[in-house]
This record gives structure tokens, sequence and C-alpha cells, in this order.
């Protein structure tokens, strides 16, 4: 099987890039997996009901759903300045989080997580845009690369959070200096500016002295008239609403399994970090290789079965026992969910035929706005008390969801990749 030819130019400096960005993405998601851990925290403090809490995580992704837009034209038209939007965006999610450690009502924490959600939607365009330019023989593997990084940085996040705030004497005998020096949620946020800061200027300047692959966006014209484009292909439409009903289903699940975990199963800061972490762990081995998979046998057959079977272990966690079927699911789960995240902006990429690489990416990343509503219907959904189910009505229905967009998938014809071609 031959594969296509690169340029000598367009690889110079791509592993580089692909370590880069790969280092970036797990550090923006060590960020991104601690704040569910620590915003439980902040809901048992704050006393805010269940309809709150899913209000306040909903208004964090509904922001970087809307200015992920914005992000995919300055990805499209500045394209040579990427190490300057990640630093940009690293530097943002510190600012933002030090702000949410001084929240004193329900009121303060919904205005900032406005300005926490536009950290994360100013990462994705740019970082995924330059590898996807710069492997264009292996995008599948290159993006989902870029997404073990994430996978990593969300296994660490909670385990990080985790024995910063136990409080818990039994947890302390297996790290006894946990128990020492126990943390606020609040001075957690506070303190995370620091780190945040560094890495942004670690990044920055690994990305200095990298070639980039230009793109071929010159005005916020051309960016909208990319977006015309795309929007009038039938697949990309399906592939946005397929997005947003994962996306409704995995900002419920993320948003409510801590809160099930530590508030409803009585779990410590450590026990219930431990369980979010493991879902990460089988991702970050999972999602090469279902990339590589991809890029052989075409998205479809990779993503059909795999988000059928996230389906059922969304659903499968509102009757697992607290034991072996608990963990069990928790871990299965987390094989797919950045997985699959991953061959989705692909499977995309490939409508696009290579066109408005940041446009796609900030289409499918801009699609999970849709999906922000999620935790408002399931908090809603639990307040109600549906059928004595209390939290586990969450996890019914982020399942029904996710097997509704599994349904959406499988109608839609996706274009085969450069490796299908050369195979046949």
């Amino acid at each position: 099987m031959e594969s296509i030819e690169v340029s000598p130019e367009l690889k110079k400096g791509r592993n580089q890039l692909a370590v880069t960005v790969t280092l970036g993405h797990a550090v923006k998601h060590v960020f991104n997996s601690a704040l569910p851990i620590l915003l439980t925290l902040m809901k048992g403090d704050l006393a805010l009901s269940n309809t709150q809490y899913g209000v306040i995580t909903s208004v964090g992704r509904g922001t970087s759903g809307a200015t992920t837009m914005v992000a995919g034209y300055l990805g499209e038209r500045f394209a040579n300045r990427s190490g300057l939007m990640l630093f940009i965006s690293l530097s943002m999610m510190g600012i933002s989080y030090f702000l949410l450690g001084f929240a004193p009502s329900f009121w303060w924490v919904l205005a900032v997580m406005l300005l926490v959600g536009i950290g994360p939607s100013l990462y994705h365009p740019p970082a995924i845009a330059s590898l996807s330019r710069k492997f264009p023989d292996r995008r599948g593997f290159a993006i989902s690369l870029h997404g073990t990084g994430g996978s990593v940085g969300e296994m660490l996040g909670p385990i990080v959070v985790g024995l910063l705030t136990t409080k818990s004497v039994s947890t302390a005998s297996i790290i006894s200096l946990t128990y020492l020096v126990a943390f606020e949620w609040n001075e957690v946020l506070k303190i995370s500016v620091f780190p945040a800061l560094v890495f942004a200027v670690l990044v920055y300047l690994m990305m200095r002295n990298i070639p980039t692959a230009d793109s071929d966006t010159a005005s916020l014209r051309d960016y909208f008239g990319d977006v015309g484009l795309l929007l009038k292909e039938r697949v990309m439409l399906g592939l946005i609403f397929v997005t947003a009903f994962r996306a409704m289903a995995q900002a419920t699940i993320v948003a409510f399994l801590p809160v099930y975990l530590h508030e409803t199963l009585g779990k410590d800061e450590i026990t219930t970090a431990l369980f979010i972490a493991g879902a990460q762990a089988t991702g970050i081995v999972a999602q090469p290789i279902m990339g590589l998979l991809s890029d052989k046998y075409g998205r479809k057959i990779v993503l059909v079965p795999a988000m059928t079977v996230l389906g059922i272990l969304y659903l499968s966690l509102s009757f697992a026992d607290d034991g072996i079927q608990l963990i069990l699911s928790v871990l299965a789960m987390g094989a797919f969910v950045y997985s699959l995240h991953t061959i989705f902006i692909a499977a995309a990429m490939d409508v696009a035929k290579g066109r408005a690489q940041s446009t796609v990416v900030s289409l499918i990343y801009g699609a999970s706005f849709l999906g922000t509503i999620g935790p408002v219907i399931a908090g809603l959904l639990s307040d109600a008390d549906i059928a004595d189910l209390g939290i586990k009505i969450c996890f019914i229905f982020s399942g029904i969801v996710a097997l509704v967009s599994t349904v959406i998938l499988a109608g839609l014809k996706l274009p085969k990749t450069i490796n299908q071609q050369q195979i046949h």
C-alpha cells in the first residue's frame, strides 16, 4: 500500500509540532478535568441545586462553543501565528480559574464561567488545523495523538485535585502528605494561574521556530465563504448534528458523574478523582489505535460500533452496583469519549477535502454549543426526581441521547480516507 507523498518542506518540524501541540493539549485538559471536581466541592459549599449546577456547567461549555467560530477564523487567517494563539488560550484559562477562586455565590460563578469557556475554545482550531496541514498522510493518527495528550491531562487533572483537596484521614494513610497540606477548592483555583502561565510561555517558545503550512483564508469574507460552502455539504451537516447530540450526552456525564460519586455514593475527594482519572487512562491507549484504524478502514466502521457501546455504557451507570460493576463501566466508557471526538474531527476534514482546516475544527467544536443544554435538562430532571431515580436519571438521559446520535450517524455516507482509496 503506497502512502501519500509529503514534501520535505511540509515534513520540516512536524514532529516537534506534534509534541508541542500534544503537550499543550495535555496541560489544557489537566485544567478541564480538574474543574468538575472543584465545581462539585463548590456545589456543596455554596448549596447549589442540581439545576443551578447544570446551568453553570452549561454556561462554560456554551461560551466555548459560541467563541470557537471566532477562534476558527483566527486559526485560518493567522495560521502562522498558532503559537501565539495557544499562549493566549492557556493564559486565559489560568486567569479565569483564578477569578473563579473568589466565587462567593451562584451569580459570581455564573459570570466567571462565561470567561472560563473562552480559553479552551481558542486552543483547538489552530492546534488541530496545524496538525492536519502538516500530516495530510496520517491525519487520523496525528489528531488522535493530539487527543491522547488530552486524555493524559484528563487523567492527571482529577488526581492532582483529589490529592490537593482530600481531608480524609483514611486516604492520608496512603499518601500522608496530601492530608497535611489539604487545600480548599477556592485555593486550588487561585494557585492554578501560575502553572497555566508557565506552560503558556513554554508552548509559545516551542512553537516559535516551527515552519507552518499557510491557509487560503485571507479575510473574514473568505472565512464565512468557507463556512457557507461547508454547510452546503449534507454529510457535514449530519456530522454537526451528531456532534451536537454526542456533546449533550457527554457534557451531562462530565458534569454529574463526580456529583453522583461524591454526594450520592459518599466517596471522598481522592476516590472520586481516581474514578474520573481511571475513565481517561483507557483512552490514552485506545485513542491512537482507533485513529490508526479509522485511517486504514474508514471513520464510520470505527465510529458506529463505538458510539453504540458508549451509549450503552452511559445507561449502565444508572444500574451498576457500587463496586466492580461501576468501576468497569467507568473504565470502559473512558476508552471512547475522547477517542471518538478526534475521529469525528478527522471525518469532517475528510468531507472538507483539505479545505479550511481551522474552519472545520471550529464547526465541529461549535456544534458542541448545541449540546450545552444537556446538563440543564438533566439537572431539571434530577431535581424533579422523576421515577424516584434521583441523579441516576442523568445517566439514562445521556445514554438515550448518545444512541439517538448513533442512529443519525449510521445514516451518513462518509467519504473514504486516503488509505482506503489506496487499498481499493
